[in-house]
C-alpha cells in the first residue's frame, strides 16, 4: 500500500473517527486515501486551518482522546499553529499533520516550504518529520501515545508529499514502544500521609482544583475528598464543573476574575491543597503575595510544574485521580483527630459567600451579559455543554454560570485564543451529539472564525452561538477604561455585520435580541432547531466584569471588591 493509505489505516486502528482540515497540493495523497474510507473516518472540510484545530480541540476536550487536524504545506501548516499552541497551553491531546515539499526539495526554499519542525518545537510535546514510508504507521502510533500519556498535549507530524506516495512494505504494528515515555509515577505514600498531617493540623484549609482533575477523570474523587474533610473548594477556569457549584463547599472559580470569597480564602488559608493546576499568573497574581501564610501541597502529573511558580511544602508528582484516591484512604484512617465542619473558618467563608452573592444580584438585570448568562444558566440542562470565546463574555460565563458536571465547560485558558469558541463548539457537538451545545461568544471573537458557519451547514452540526454584541473588543476596552483613562484606542467596532443576515448567507437562521423579555424565547427557539442557530444579543456597551485583578498586583488588590474582602483573617477575628 501507499504511505498515505498506511496513515489512514493507522488512524482507523487508533479509533480516530473524524479528520478536521483543508487539503492542498502537498497533502493530496493523504486526502486521496481518505476517499476510500468514508464509513470509517468522516473528512470534515473546514474553512480555515485554525478552525480545524479548534474543532479538534473541542472534540478532544469532551472525549479525552486525540483528534486530528490537517493542513497542507506552507501557509496551510502555519495556519495550524494558533490552535496547536492553544492545545499545548491547555493540555489538550491532538495530532496535527501537514504536508511538506518532497524530500529532494527540503532546504531549497521550494514553493510553500516552511520549517514546521522548528515552528512547532516549542508548542508541542513532540514533533516528527517522516522520511521513510515504513515509519509512517509507527509515527502515528507514537504520536497518539505521546499525546495522551502523562500530561496531554499536541504532537505534530510533517509529511513530505513523496513519502505519502511511496510504497510501504512493512505491516502496520499494533503497538510501538517509545524509549523514555513513562506513565506517571504512583503517588509517594509518605508525602500523601504528610499532606494529610498538614491538613489535619490546619485551621483554615482550602482545596484548589485545576484542569488536571477533569483530564484525569477525578471529579468524583475530588468531591468525595472535599465532602469528607469539609474542605472549602475553588477551581481554576479550566476546572469549572469539576466540583458541583451547587455544593455548599463550592466557592466557584478563583483568580483574576474569580469570586471574591474564593480569592479571600486563598489569601487567608493556612493549608492549600492544589491538584492539577500549574499556578498560572491568572490564578496567583503577584507570586510574592500569594498564599503567604499557607503550607502548600501541590499535586501535578507534570514534574516541571512543581515549584515552577509557587514553592510547595509538599510536591507530589502523580495523576490527580490516583493521588486523590490515596488521600481519601489516608484521611479516612487519620480523620478522628480533627473536623472542620463547624470551624470559624468555614462560617466566615459562608458569610462572605452570601454577601458576595447579594452584591451580584444588583448586576443581574436588563441586557447585561451578567443577566443573560444567568438566564442561560437557569435555562440549560445538567448535561448541556457551554463553550466560550475569549474576553468579557468568557469571564461572565465563568462567573455567572452554575455548572455541576465535568466537561460541560470548554474554553481557551492558557492561550486566550480569540476565535476559539464557535469552531470548538462544532467539535464538541460531534463528540457529544446528544447534548445541546452553546457558544457564548463576543462580536469580535466570533468574526475571527465565523466562516466555519459553512462547515456547520455542510455537515449538519448544530450548536447555538450566543453573541454578546457590544460593538467593542470588550475586555481590552475595560482595561482601557480602568487603567488608561478611557483612551479607547483600537477597540471600537464602528461597523459590525448583521449576524442574523450572516447566518442566512450560509443558509442558517438566527434571531436578534434587543430586550430581556425576548431572550428566553430565543433560547427556546434555538433548542428546537436542527441546525446551528445564532442568537445576536445587543448588550450594554460598557459593562465591566468585576471583580478584576489589576496587572502585576496580588489577589489582595482586586478591583470591585468590598471592604470586608480586603480584611485579613486576623482582622475579622
Amino acid at each position: 500500500m501507499k504511505g498515505s493509505e498506511a496513515i489512514v489505516k493507522t488512524l482507523i486502528q487508533k479509533g480516530i473517527k473524524h479528520v478536521f482540515g483543508i487539503t492542498g497540493g502537498a497533502i493530496i495523497p493523504f486526502y486521496d486515501s481518505l476517499y476510500d474510507y468514508p464509513d470509517d473516518i468522516q473528512n470534515l472540510l473546514c474553512r480555515h486551518e485554525q478552525g480545524a484545530t479548534h474543532m479538534a480541540a473541542g472534540y478532544a476536550r469532551i472525549t479525552g482522546t486525540p483528534a486530528v487536524a490537517v493542513g497542507t504545506s506552507g501557509p496551510g501548516g502555519t495556519n495550524l499553529l494558533t490552535g496547536i499552541m492553544d492545545a499545548y497551553m491547555d493540555s489538550t491531546p491532538m495530532i496535527a499533520m501537514a504536508g511538506q515539499v518532497p524530500l529532494s526539495l527540503i532546504g531549497r526554499d521550494a514553493f510553500q516550504e516552511t520549517d514546521m519542525i522548528g515552528l512547532t518545537m516549542p508548542i508541542t510535546k513532540h514533533n516528527f518529520q517522516v522520511r521513510d514510508p515504513n515509519k509512517l504507521a509507527e509515527t502515528i502510533i507514537k504520536a497518539y501515545k505521546i499525546s495522551v500519556t502523562g500530561r496531554p498535549g499536541p504532537v505534530y507530524i510533517d509529511l513530505p508529499k513523496d513519502v505519502q506516495s511511496m510504497e510501504v512494505t512493512k505491516p502496520i504494528p499494533k503497538d510501538v514502544k517509545i524509549r523514555g515515555l513513562k506513565a506517571p509515577p504512583k503517588p509517594d505514600i509518605r508525602k500523601i500521609k504528610k499532606a494529610v498531617e498538614y491538613l489535619l493540623d490546619a485551621q483554615r484549609p482550602l482545596l484548589l482544583l485545576g484542569g488536571g482533575v477533569i483530564i484525569s477523570g477525578a471529579s468524583r474523587e475530588a468531591q468525595e475528598f472535599a465532602n469528607m474533610a469539609f474542605l472549602p473548594t475553588s477551581t481554576t477556569t479550566m476546572a469549572k464543573g469539576s466540583f458541583p457549584e451547587t455544593n455548599p463547599l463550592s466557592l466557584g472559580v478563583t483568580g483574576m476574575h474569580g469570586t471574591e470569597h474564593a480569592n479571600w480564602a486563598i489569601i487567608n488559608t493556612d493549608c492549600l491543597i492544589a491538584i492539577g493546576t500549574r499556578f498560572s499568573d491568572r490564578i496567583t497574581g503577584d507570586l510574592s503575595l500569594f498564599a503567604q501564610e499557607a503550607k502548600v501541597i501541590h499535586i501535578d502529573v507534570d514534574p516541571s510544574e512543581i515549584n515552577k511558580n509557587v514553592q510547595a511544602d509538599i510536591g507530589i508528582v502523580a495523576d490527580a485521580r490516583e493521588a486523590l484516591k490515596m488521600l481519601i484512604v489516608a484521611f479516612t484512617k487519620a480523620a478522628g483527630r480533627h473536623n472542620h465542619k463547624h470551624s470559624e473558618w468555614r462560617k466566615k467563608i459562608v458569610e462572605l459567600k452570601d454577601i458576595s452573592h447579594s452584591f451580584e444580584e444588583r448586576d443581574i438585570k436588563g441586557m447585561t451579559q451578567a443577566n443573560l448568562v444567568t438566564m442561560l444558566s437557569k435555562f440549560i440542562e445538567r448535561k448541556d455543554i457551554v463553550v466560550t470565546g475569549v474576553g468579557q463574555h468568557q469571564m461572565f460565563g465563568e462567573h455567572f454560570l452554575t455548572l455541576t458536571e465535568p466537561r460541560t465547560w470548554v474554553t481557551s485558558g492558557g492561550a486566550g485564543t480569540m476565535g476559539y469558541g464557535f469552531p470548538a463548539s462544532l467539535g464538541v457537538k460531534l463528540a457529544a451529539p446528544k447534548a445541546e451545545v452553546y457558544d457564548i461568544d463576543g462580536d469580535g471573537c466570533f468574526q475571527m472564525t465565523a466562516q466555519e458557519l459553512a462547515t456547520a451547514k455542510q455537515y449538519g452540526i448544530k450548536t447555538t452561538p450566543i453573541i454578546m454584541n457590544n460593538g467593542y473588543l470588550g475586555m481590552v476596552r475595560q482595561w482601557l477604561e480602568l487603567f488608561k483613562e478611557k483612551r479607547y484606542s483600537g477597540v471600537e467596532f464602528t461597523y459590525n455585520p448583521d449576524f442574523v443576515k450572516l447566518a442566512e448567507a450560509y443558509s442558517l437562521r438566527g434571531v436578534t435580541v434587543t430586550r430581556e423579555s425576548e431572550y428566553v424565547e430565543a433560547l427556546a427557539l434555538a433548542r428546537k432547531e436542527h441546525e446551528t442557530f445564532i442568537i445576536n444579543c445587543h448588550v450594554e456597551k460598557e459593562e465591566n466584569i468585576l471583580p478584576m485583578l489589576p496587572p502585576g498586583k496580588g489577589l489582595q488588590h482586586i478591583i470591585g471588591g468590598k471592604h470586608l474582602f480586603k480584611q485579613s483573617w486576623k482582622d475579622v477575628m
